[in-house]
């Protein structure tokens, strides 16, 4: 297959990743990163002398060799570089979450559609060997019907001067939630608040309800003097409990649930439990990131969907423009509507 020459437009904090996962990917060759930093392109300089180093993402964005970007900048900036990188020509890829708004997400899906582009977001989890075995559990059935999704996402983070918390770490449980399930929810309520008084809150309560009568609930924090990354999934028939920060034991499958009868002699609910063994299935142990970069130029090159594709991005963005709304409007559950059509 012909080879796919990438440009990355970032080398903050995740672009260093992006690059070294990209330089190891068959048919993949990195020809030149942007970064308006000296110093950060002398530490590309460092460990990549064979990729260019530019100040100006518009380099890349009009190199004519380049077939595809991917951008690793702050969320503001995704759209226009991203609108610029596909009126050229190229594909992109966007770090998450994809845009700032749900109608920045819809020009950009309409461009690469009207231009046959490859679109992608970068949710890393959908790659991780953690998530897909969950995948595979839920497909399989043997977690039945899904109940619940809780996530607790905690620690003292990095306060982000241009989102909030919300912004940052909720993409990451909305990706894997709708990456399970292939659910949408109905409606979103949100609480959160501002400890620094600067409009951007720190620690934020999110929640999504769905028709099914499925629950989804996160927990994200700045400001928390331990951090946590654990979620439980709960099923009908079992349970899953993933502990991003485990070693060995990411992903432990509980034989647990509950089933209710009605006693109509005593005219009351019963409720009967079921405690079983606790299964630790094991994990693919491939780096998620490669995974990412050979799925991005597998879709290039092959035109098939990419999983983590501009659905789940855009998605996302809808999740989380209501919940924003639901935060200043001090937890009001916000509607959201069918299709692409921009929550109003």
């Amino acid at each position: 297959m012909a080879n796919v020459n990438v440009g990355v437009i970032g080398y903050g904090y995740w672009g260093p990743n992006i690059v070294r996962n990209f330089f190891a990917a068959s048919n993949c060759t990195v020809k030149a990163v942007a970064d308006a930093r000296p110093e950060r392109l002398a530490q590309l300089a460092k460990i990549f002398p064979t990729i260019q180093g530019v100040t100006d993402a518009e380099d890349i964005i009009n190199d004519k060799e380049i077939d595809a970007v991917i951008i690793a900048t702050p969320v503001f900036s995704h759209y226009p570089l991203a609108k610029k990188a596909l009126e050229n020509g190229k594909h992109v890829m966007i770090e998450k979450p994809m845009t700032s708004t749900v109608a920045e997400a819809e020009a950009l899906i309409e461009l690469a559609d009207r231009k046959g582009l490859v679109l992608m977001v970068d949710h890393t989890f959908l790659y991780t060997g953690a998530v897909k075995k969950m995948k595979d559990l839920v497909n399989s059935g043997q977690l039945g019907n899904i109940n619940y999704y809780d996530s607790t996402r905690i620690n003292l983070g990095l306060f982000q001067p241009d989102v909030n918390v919300v912004w940052d770490l909720v993409p990451h449980d909305i990706s894997i939630l709708y990456h399970l399930t292939n659910e949408r929810p109905i409606s979103v309520s949100a609480t959160g608040v501002d400890h620094l008084r600067n409009g951007i809150e720190n620690i934020a309560y999110v929640t999504l309800n769905f028709q099914s009568n499925m629950i989804a609930h996160f927990t994200c924090s700045w400001s928390s003097p331990v951090k946590i990354r654990k979620i439980l999934v709960g099923g009908d028939k079992k349970m899953i409990l993933f502990d991003d920060l485990e070693i060995t034991e990411k992903v432990k499958v509980y034989d647990t649930g509950y089933s209710a009868r009605n006693d109509e002699e005593k005219r009351k609910l019963l409720i009967d439990y079921r405690t079983g063994d606790v299964h630790i299935p094991k994990l693919e142990m491939k780096e998620a990131l490669a995974g990412l970069a050979c799925d991005f130029v597998a879709a290039i090159q092959t035109g098939k969907e990419p999983v983590s594709n501009w659905k789940i991005g855009s998605d996302v963005v809808k999740v989380l423009e209501a919940a924003q709304r639901s935060i200043k409007q001090n937890g009001k559950e916000i509607k959201i509507v069918a299709d692409y059509e921009r929550v109003k």
